[in-house]
């Protein structure tokens, strides 16, 4: 993809923005800026931010949704940025002059948070050669095996690429092999005189046929414990031919890439947007630009009553942490205090607000940024809220101003992604070869016409009837689906 040459003015702005930037203390990766058109744009989007990606008609599709929004005015994308090092953001030509230096401001803000948010670390940053390389493979594989046949696999492979551990990178799951030693009878220390009474062998017996019990269940439990990442169990153990395994191996390790960005949406998008504000109003905008920046700017924060925007809760909460540290209004003296009005007046000069949104955003996600940080002060001055559809009156209201039924909700939302957790619980169900899925139930029930598609296409991976474990109406229920009909029975 050629895109458009960038003017010697551009060039200028890119500069200085980048060292207004570098002398707020941000960091990031070398940044390069193309410009692309409208159309360029919208491909970019509809491939996740990246110029080449394997052919698939979900990309087309996307694509044909965007240009159709963008040609309708519902919608319009003023740039991209992808977590590379280098760092490639990419410009729409359309835009005016002072759109550009806000986008340029805002992007600089996206790189320093790729580049120093701990769930960024393990992320490949070479991801567009990785992302080119994948598509070549795809390619010769569909070359050698038929296009229609492959295209069906890669079908199959991204309908499940959410069933992945999320946490995995982070975390060692599987541990390192000293369950065996766990599985050892435990003497208490006692000296020889005294051993017969502190560790009787009665006792010591009892103990050992318990443990050989317990190793029999192990050796017959496959996996051990359950096991989130099901992409990951099914390239291990389902009966998948070699260009079936490359295949999916692809999809998995893409989708873990754009996990940290789904984590952080709130926090990045806040992140740039705080750093474009602060730099527009106060190093780049001339006197006659503000009028014009507040327009744009306010448009990208508007949340109306039945929406979440993250740039507006992302900015706000930084903006807030920035002021409470700013005036101590933390730690245990100022959450003891139990006059409102003291505690609306209270500052101690402490100046630390800037230092603490560094902090926050090197170590934390959404989840824990929200849980962390998110006050009733904050709720009740952004006027958030639930709501929920009233049968009765044929209409929707607002269910809930309190503060922890509005945390929950929201961080009920972003754990998991709002999506039902999957693991792996029996990879040889009744001894059979089949394989158990199960649903840890959070409260929300699994929506059938989700869950029996979800089936069908694990059941083309695995070769085998697939089932699953879930709740509903506090009823246990086992989902099957054995290639050709979807049953629901009672445990």
């Amino acid at each position: 993809m050629k895109g458009r040459p960038l003017s010697e003015e551009l060039r200028t702005w890119i500069r200085k923005i980048e060292d207004i930037a570098a002398g707020y203390g941000l960091d990031f990766f070398p940044t390069i800026f193309e410009m692309v058109n409208y159309e360029q744009m919208n491909m970019l989007a509809s491939y996740e931010g990246f110029p080449i990606r394997y052919r698939h008609w979900r990309w087309g599709m996307e694509y044909e949704r965007l240009s159709k929004s963008y040609a309708w005015g519902l919608h319009k994308i003023y740039e991209l940025v992808i977590n590379t090092d280098p760092c490639y953001a990419y410009l729409l030509s359309s835009n005016s002059d002072l759109d550009h230096k806000l986008v340029i401001a805002h992007v600089y803000g996206h790189c320093d948070f790729f580049k120093n948010n701990a769930w960024f670390a393990h992320t490949d940053r070479k991801m567009l050669d990785t992302m080119a390389n994948n598509a070549a493979k795809i390619a010769r594989i569909a070359e050698r095996h038929g296009h229609e046949k492959v295209e069906a696999f890669v079908d199959v492979c991204l309908s499940v690429d959410n069933l992945i551990d999320y946490h995995s990178p982070y975390i060692n799951r599987r541990g390192s092999g000293e369950e065996d030693q766990l599985l050892e009878v435990q003497k208490l220390p006692a000296r020889n005189y005294m051993d017969r009474y502190i560790n009787p062998q009665e006792e010591i017996e009892r103990q050992k046929e318990a443990f050989k019990k317990r190793q029999e269940e192990l050796k017959s439990r496959f996996p051990l414990e359950p096991e989130k990442d099901v992409m990951l169990f099914m390239l291990e153990h389902a009966p998948l031919e070699k260009w079936q395994q490359q295949i999916l191996t692809i999809v998995r390790s893409e989708a873990y890439y754009f996990v940290p960005q789904r984590m952080t949406k709130i926090m990045n998008e806040g992140w740039a947007s705080y750093w474009h504000s602060t730099m527009m109003t106060q190093d780049i905008c001339e006197d006659h630009e503000i009028i014009d920046f507040a327009c744009t700017h306010s448009g990208t924060m508007a949340m109306s009553p039945t929406s979440f925007n993250p740039y507006k809760v992302g900015i706000e909460l930084y903006r807030d942490i920035e002021e409470r540290w700013n005036k101590g209004q933390f730690g245990l003296e100022y959450e003891r205090c139990e006059s409102m009005v003291e505690k609306q007046n209270w500052n101690r000069d402490l100046g630390l607000g800037r230092e603490k949104i560094f902090q926050v955003r090197k170590v934390y996600n959404d989840v824990t940024f929200l849980d962390e940080f998110l006050t009733p002060e904050f709720c009740e001055r952004q006027k958030l809220f639930t709501f929920g559809y009233d049968r009765r009156k044929d209409s929707w209201e607002i269910k809930s101003k309190d503060f922890q039924t509005v945390k929950d909700q929201m961080l009920g939302q972003l754990t998991n992604f709002g999506q039902p957790a999957i693991y792996v619980e029996d990879g040889n169900y009744k001894n059979r070869g089949e394989l158990m899925l199960w649903h840890k139930h959070d409260g929300k029930d699994l929506k059938p016409d989700y869950g029996q598609a979800t089936l069908e296409n694990l059941v083309k991976i695995w070769k085998r009837p697939v089932h699953i474990r879930t709740q509903a109406e506090d009823k246990t229920l086992i989902w099957t689906y054995d290639g050709e009909s979807f049953e629901e029975a009672k445990e």
